[in-house]
């Protein structure tokens, strides 16, 4: 990829969507992540988007987000179960 096709890449804004809501499921080659939105009990959540990523890249992802947790945690106290 050359620079400039760097910069176009990098020219759009990716979309933020909220998700409270998370399914993954997984094969011999790859994880399925899907994240979505639920509302009120018992109604069906709807899923909204989908990764679909390698198991090497979904074991970086964990690793990643635990590292954060910890940063979260270690700034803003710990998280509380529910």
């Amino acid at each position: 990829m050359t620079p400039e096709d760097r910069d176009l890449v990098n020219a759009v804004e990716p979309e933020g969507r909220y998700a409270n809501y998370f399914e993954i499921g997984h094969n011999a080659f790859e994880f399925l992540l899907d994240f979505g939105q639920a509302y009120e009990e018992g109604e069906k959540a709807q899923i909204h988007t989908r990764v679909i990523t390698s198991p090497k890249y979904a074991q970086t992802l964990r690793d990643l987000i635990g590292e954060s947790i910890d940063q979260y945690e270690r700034t803003f106290g710990n998280i509380p179960k529910d």
